[in-house]
């Protein structure tokens, strides 16, 4: 049986008149996003031609039974729009959906559900085979062994409809498949899936796994991809581009695609402070006291420590916060160099700043301008092929290097010339009075920077020594607090920032920068910003208008 009309749907209605009557007669309350969704929705049902396929649904729901649970009102409404929804082609309407939902709300009971409804005999699909993926594999086999459990717990009734291992469950009926896979993409040529599920997608560093289980899918009607997660503390990864792109959805700014955004969060991290609060990043909360309880207990631990309960806010609250003690500023600063930027005027005012501190592995180089209290800076890396720490290294290196801000070095070492030359082709828009570096790599750099007219005896060269870069601290804390500073679109910059820490000096007692970790996680574009921020008195301010800030080309 199928139905236009989702009103008639109790699937659908009962969560959706949950959120429109949110914090009224005992309806807990819900975030902004989960608002803006049912709006999205009902659009949706209000323009297009779609129908909801009832009678499957109410098949697929009756496998409830073999579960020691039932769905949630959401979930039963994410499962609806994601399983039972067709276009007028007879496509998914919303053949990809991400749950982004705080721990405990049970997203990994909703996924094992829907895989095995997706399997079942109930279902009109043949071979529909299902990949778990996850970054790990007692994470990737989290879902399945929900499923395997219930199949044991039920043999007697289900060994006629299914058989099943430790590693594979099959309908003897469809011949569908659910598998659990981790990273090693080498293991998946030949993947023939019908839906790729994604647990936890807040430790993907980078695409280059998904990409493998995606482009295998369309062999089979109907591809569907489920994404489940909570926050963490991946910047710049997939989840961040995820949460981008649901927003925008929800916001109206770009198309759905067949998207369907479910995101639960704070709408503000003061927001903690209310116990009725907590039901925005969980939905499930209200039907679970021992969650509750908890989540009390865990609240208290957090303010008596914020640093050390700092997986409370991400993980319980759903808003990523860092390490207060060994961040160099919060994410949502770091997020803020992304500002659009104009074209530079010709022969403006700008110093240079470098960082070359092994020549067999990362350098780097950029220059500094200014926009009234605006700091803009451009980068531009070098890397060593010949690099021990390479393998460690999960930021897409070669993005960077697609645009135009990294150069990969087939040689034993980086040449102190490539260096230079770069500086030399930035004199042709900039008037550049001073170069800053550690001292302790001026020999290196000395002879190729001197051909550029760069030398200690002309005083246009800085030798940075770490009470200069202690004493620009606050000023470049400053910036980000106040979002003056600018990398442009530059996710290598936000790599490298993110990638450092700041801790007491033990010599001079105020804060110095330090690596977060010394083999992966390099920091010398920005280590090269604050060799340049060393000199930022030297840039006047009156060059432009805060509103106008220069774009560079590499």
């Amino acid at each position: 049986m199928l139905t236009t009309n989702y009103r008639d749907v109790p699937e659908l209605q009962k969560y959706i008149d949950l959120v429109e009557n949110e914090g009224k007669n005992g309806v807990k309350k819900c975030c902004k996003w989960q608002k803006k969704l049912i709006k999205f929705v009902k659009k949706c049902f209000e323009n297009e031609n779609l129908t909801i396929d009832t009678e499957q649904l109410k098949k697929y729901m009756g496998l409830q039974k073999y579960f020691d649970f039932e769905l949630f009102e959401w979930e039963q409404f994410v499962f609806t729009l994601h399983c039972c929804v067709f276009r007028e082609d007879g496509l998914p309407r919303f053949p990809d959906l991400l749950i982004f939902v705080a721990r405990g709300a049970g997203k990994n009971g909703y996924l094992a559900f829907e895989d095995f409804a997706m399997i079942s005999p109930y279902s009109n699909l043949q071979q529909y085979d299902v990949d778990i993926c996850a970054t790990a594999e007692e994470q990737a086999r989290t879902s399945f062994d929900d499923i395997y459990n219930v199949l044991e717990k039920h043999r007697k009734k289900l060994i006629k409809f299914f058989r099943w291992t430790k590693s594979e469950i099959q309908c003897r009926k469809t011949r569908s498949k659910i598998k659990y896979r981790t990273n090693n993409a080498k293991s998946k040529d030949g993947l023939r899936s019908g839906k790729v599920d994604f647990d936890e997608v807040h430790a993907y560093e980078s695409y280059d796994n998904i990409k493998v289980f995606t482009t295998a899918l369309g062999k089979k009607p109907h591809p569907r991809r489920t994404y489940i997660t909570t926050n963490g503390d991946v910047n710049d990864g997939v989840l961040d581009d995820l949460i981008e792109k649901a927003k925008k959805i929800l916001d109206g700014e770009i198309e759905d695609n067949g998207f369907l955004p479910f995101i639960c969060m704070l709408d503000d991290p003061e927001e903690v402070h209310v116990e009725e609060n907590w039901h925005k990043p969980n939905p499930s909360l209200q039907y679970l006291p021992n969650l509750l309880e908890e989540t009390r207990k865990e609240y208290k631990e957090w303010l008596e420590n914020r640093s050390s309960s700092s997986d409370f806010m991400t993980k319980r609250m759903n808003w990523r916060q860092g390490n207060g003690e060994v961040e160099l500023t919060s994410w949502d600063n770091i997020m803020a160099t992304k500002q659009e930027v104009e074209p530079p005027k010709a022969r403006e005012i700008a110093v240079a700043g470098i960082d070359y501190t092994k020549i067999n592995d990362f350098a780097s180089a950029g220059v500094l301008t200014k926009r009234g209290e605006k700091v803009v800076w451009k980068q531009k890396t070098w890397v060593c092929l010949k690099s021990a720490d390479l393998p460690r290294i999960k930021y897409p290196l070669h993005e960077a290097e697609e645009a135009g801000e990294l150069e990969f070095v087939d040689a034993p070492e980086i040449a102190p010339e490539l260096i230079a030359e770069w500086i030399g082709e930035q004199m042709g828009f900039y008037s550049i009075p001073m170069l800053a570096l550690d001292d302790y790599r001026f020999a290196l750099m000395k002879q190729a920077l001197a051909r550029y007219g760069f030398t200690y005896e002309n005083k246009n060269i800085k030798l940075v020594r770490p009470s200069d870069k202690i004493k620009v601290e606050p000023i470049i804390d400053s910036g980000f607090r106040n979002h003056n500073i600018v990398y442009g679109d530059s996710s290598i910059m936000r790599w490298y920032t993110n990638n450092t820490k700041k801790v007491k000096s033990k010599k001079y007692g105020n804060y110095e920068y330090q690596k977060i970790e010394a083999k992966s996680r390099k920091t010398d574009g920005f280590f090269a910003f604050v060799a340049a921020m060393t000199q930022h008195e030297l840039i006047p301010e009156q060059q432009g208008s805060a509103d106008v800030l220069p774009l560079f080309t590499m």
